[in-house]
């Protein structure tokens, strides 16, 4: 039976099948479709991208947008959210021309040099992005700016989707036990291609970044450098401080700082001893003081939330200042430290991504002598690493 227009509430011409369904017909379809397509995927650089973020134009020729910082965080935070989307273009055989990923990296005057692959399964987990010098000419940007770095090194975090969650849960494991990933493929794929853009472009104009688990993996491959003194400009949002090794220490130190007031506490030349212990420890090289990792967290993420928890990184009643004096040894200066201050408290939101190139967030410097992250550069500090020849 056919349905006149006006009937039933609908607009257009239809008809009713057997099962009394009404039949849409062809150009209503179309005009859904075409809704769809104005509204843009979810994942869509204009859909859930940065609101007020300008792309580089000739005036960065002039006062170059990227000396803010605040500017750096947001687009380098895009370049890691580029790298989730390549992945999930891969999985969706999406190309190049309907891709994602591309609108994440396209607006900075950006290009995908190289895709890290995991050959095990296939996977996407990290990028190689250029600065575009063809695209930057087109709309008469003559040079790079100022403290736009020449090539990005973007890490992934966990995806859980079937094609890759095996991989990344292994690594995720990996760090739980160990709190290393130094034996996992993807870290030395990512070594590998730091080293080779490094190589190309010297460490001064190269920068490597990661979210989650592919902010320890950028954690590690740049202290890896640090160690044969190539310093390189690290950035790692809600990187993981959570492991069973880490717990295990701290047990330990607690342990071994209720031990040390019960000594003091004893009649004897124990002060004398502890003051012999504190001379001799390690100084921190000079060289090892350039590399200094930017780190971003939100106290609300429990997978990164100990960077900032002093009772979880410390002994009871350690603290980064004592006695109005900054602590010696392993407690100077190790990393840059971004708690932040107002943003998401839901676990999932606090953990994600997308809270670092919100416009509405409030950052602050908390920390900069964090036991956790001293603890993890460690090695750096005890000896002066090797001298090399760095382009610049």
């Amino acid at each position: 039976m056919a349905v006149k227009k006006g009937e039933e509430g609908g607009e257009g011409e239809g008809e009713v099948g057997e099962s009394g369904v009404v039949m849409v017909v062809a150009s209503s379809v179309e005009e859904e479709k075409e809704k769809e397509q104005e509204v843009g995927h979810p994942f869509d650089f204009h859909v859930c991208g940065p609101r007020n973020i300008s792309a580089p134009n000739w005036k960065d020729l002039i006062r170059s947008s990227w000396r803010d910082a605040r500017y750096k965080r947001m687009v380098i935070a895009c370049f890691i959210q580029a790298v989730y989307l390549l992945e999930l273009d891969r999985q969706d055989e999406r190309t190049e021309d309907n891709g994602l990923a591309p609108k994440w990296w396209k607006p900075f005057k950006y290009k995908l040099a190289k895709a890290l692959v995991d050959e095990r399964d296939g996977s996407i987990y990290g990028a190689i992005l250029e600065w575009d010098r063809s695209a930057a000419l087109s709309d008469f940007i003559l040079m790079r700016p100022s403290g736009a770095p020449r090539a990005v090194l973007a890490l992934r975090g966990t995806l859980l989707k079937s094609p890759t969650i095996r991989r990344d849960l292994q690594d995720d494991l990996r760090f739980l036990a160990w709190e290393s990933l130094k034996g996992s493929v993807r870290f030395n794929g990512a070594l590998e291609a730091l080293k080779s853009v490094v190589d190309k472009y010297g460490s001064s104009n190269v920068c490597v970044a990661g979210h989650s688990l592919g902010a320890g993996f950028a954690l590690q491959v740049g202290k890896a450098l640090a160690k044969q003194g190539v310093f390189v400009e690290s950035h790692l949002f809600n990187p993981p401080s959570v492991s069973l090794a880490m717990s295990m220490r701290i047990i330990g130190e607690k342990a071994a700082y209720f031990w040390k007031r019960i000594k003091a506490a004893l009649p004897s030349n124990a002060d004398v001893l502890i003051e012999g212990k504190e001379e001799k420890a390690s100084p921190f090289s000079d060289e090892a003081k350039k590399w200094v990792p930017h780190l971003y967290v939100n106290n609300s993420d429990y997978i990164c939330c100990y960077y900032t928890d002093r009772t979880g990184e410390a002994g009871p009643g350690d603290s980064a200042i004592d006695n109005g004096r900054e602590n010696s040894g392993a407690g100077d200066v190790a990393a840059k430290l971004f708690v932040m201050s107002k943003g998401p408290q839901k676990f999932l939101e606090a953990h994600g991504l997308q809270q670092w190139w919100s416009d509405d967030m409030e950052l602050q410097l908390a920390l900069n002598h964090s036991k956790l992250i001293n603890r993890q550069l460690r090695s750096l500090y005890n000896t002066p690493p090797p001298q090399l020849l760095v382009k610049s």
